[in-house]
């Protein structure tokens, strides 16, 4: 039986260091800020850097994988006798999804006694690192390529993203919130908590006065929301605000007396949309 390589992109915000050891392959997403003519990879710039950047005031723009890269990459593989799996970025945020389909049927045709698979995660940043770290133990338990499509697809409903923002202008320059409704956030201490809904997309939930009633948010939605509050993996990601994301996880750690699996930097992609301060919560949930 043939073998087969999980492919990824860098909108999953895990290490490249984990990566490795998962022995997945990842494709990075671009950003480029306003005025300056360096593009950076996704894993170039230090996420530190990053976010002081855009606390000075810059703009980042971010651009998908396209396809001749991922041909490129898949294509090596197939070379190697490997067949593909491919966990995208959600459709919902970016055209990476697509780009990765693309290739792998225009590469069936090439190839047609190769399995090429992608499966769109309708998740982002750590959360889709979550159902990539679920993907990679169900590989390693000796499921074929078509079991573990099957299971990332059952997955998927259950990956539970909700997060806040400690600034409302990044979302307000994305169209998630109005101009007027940043400012008066702005002046009241207003912080939103968001998640990703079943298509994929970046919805507010509700509304909270100050950050530390935020951060309790998110924790009572693992309380709300888990399958099992005794099992199950949690991720945390952070935009450059590691004192609030320790602040969760005591939350957690007390209220329901877990540890978290692994916290990450809300990597820059991301974060060219949500701004320094984003905080995260990840978990298998009942539904989204």
């Amino acid at each position: 039986m043939k073998d087969y390589i999980i492919f990824t992109d860098s909108a999953c915000d895990m290490e490249l260091s984990t990566l490795k050891k998962w022995n997945v392959k990842c494709l990075d997403l671009t950003l480029k800020f306003e005025n300056e003519e360096k593009i950076w990879s996704n894993n170039e710039i230090e996420p530190k850097t990053f976010y002081q950047k855009m606390r000075d005031g810059g703009i980042a723009k971010t651009s998908a994988v396209n396809s001749e890269k991922f041909k490129q990459s898949f294509e090596e593989e197939i070379k190697k006798g490997n067949d593909i799996l491919y966990l995208a970025f959600s459709s919902g945020l970016s055209t990476t999804c697509n780009s990765g389909a693309f290739a792998c049927k225009a590469l069936s045709e090439v190839y047609p006694d190769s399995k090429l698979i992608t499966v769109d995660s309708l998740a982002a940043s750590a959360g889709f690192g979550l159902l990539l770290y679920l993907a990679v133990q169900k590989k390693e338990e000796g499921a074929t390529i078509e079991e573990l499509e099957k299971y990332i697809k059952e997955t998927v409903p259950h990956i539970c993203h909700w997060f806040t923002v400690d600034d409302l202008v990044y979302l307000k320059r994305g169209g998630r919130v109005s101009p007027a409704a940043a400012f008066i956030g702005g002046m009241l201490g207003i912080k939103p908590v968001l998640h990703v809904d079943d298509e994929g997309h970046l919805v507010p939930v509700t509304k909270v006065r100050g950050r530390k009633a935020s951060i309790k948010a998110l924790a009572d939605k693992y309380g709300e929301l888990a399958i099992d509050k005794t099992t199950g993996p949690i991720f945390i990601c952070q935009g450059d605000c590691k004192e609030d994301a320790q602040l969760l996880a005591d939350i957690i750690k007390n209220d329901y007396g877990r540890e978290i699996d692994i916290t990450v930097y809300t990597g820059p992609v991301i974060g060219a949309h949500s701004g320094p301060g984003t905080l995260a919560l990840f978990f298998l949930g009942k539904n989204k």
